[in-house]
């Protein structure tokens, strides 16, 4: 049996070279001992995690939406919209994330989201380049400067960071989950640093809190 996951192991490293510079999925947690990952990184296919004693990793799949919690001593190989597990147990399931559509379109719009689109362009407000389904976002911007976050499409709410190497995690994403701060439901907001500006819209069914990553997530580049 080992023999044979090895083999599928070299398969699969083999088989997704071209595609190894293109991540797939984020790291959103990470227990006791573990090799090849650390919190927040990007994995691409092929990538190979080892799990030790006490060892747990949280994978969100970016596409898929697919979210697995991965504990035990074994070996997780990651894919291209969810994981080969080998000896470890997993819980999985789907969340609501964005899965990279700049816009839903057509039938895959809900009507709500349509009148939310609609309102927006009769109030000139730039069209949302993701959907937030999380309250308080998780952003993706630097060690330093002023995070500003403001409501498009109702005047008044502003959102003011400076940002230190004390409030961001790994160098470069800033919780507003743990600062405490929601934002509205079925709100408009913007969110820059410098010259770097994301728009997105928060879902009328976002959910408060420390909500998974993967749904909240803004990345500013």
């Amino acid at each position: 049996m080992k023999s044979l996951f090895a083999a599928i192991i070299g398969l699969v490293g083999f088989t997704t070279l071209a595609a190894a510079q293109t991540p797939v999925a984020v790291v959103e947690e990470v227990q006791g001992k573990v090799t090849g990952v650390e919190f927040m990184d990007y994995v691409a296919p092929g990538k190979v995690i080892k799990l030790g004693q006490g060892g747990m990793v949280v994978l969100s799949y970016m596409k898929s939406c697919w979210r697995e919690t991965i504990n035990g001593i074994g070996t997780v190989i990651v894919g291209a919209e969810e994981s080969m597990v080998h000896l470890g147990d997993v819980k999985a399931g789907k969340v609501q994330c964005d899965s990279g559509q700049p816009q839903l379109a057509g039938s895959e719009i809900g009507e709500s989201a349509a009148t939310v689109v609609r309102s927006l362009n009769e109030k000139n407000v730039p069209a949302p380049h993701l959907t937030l389904y999380g309250l308080s976002p998780f952003v993706e911007t630097g060690p330093r400067g002023k995070l500003v976050v403001e409501r498009l499409d109702v005047k008044g709410e502003r959102y003011a960071v400076d940002l230190t190497p004390a409030s961001v995690v790994r160098g470069k994403f800033y919780d507003f989950a743990k600062a405490g701060t929601a934002l509205k439901p079925g709100g408009t907001y913007a969110a820059s640093l410098g010259s770097q500006r994301v728009v997105f819209l928060v879902d009328r069914q976002a959910e408060p809190g420390a909500t998974p990553i993967i749904g909240r997530l803004v990345r500013l580049e």
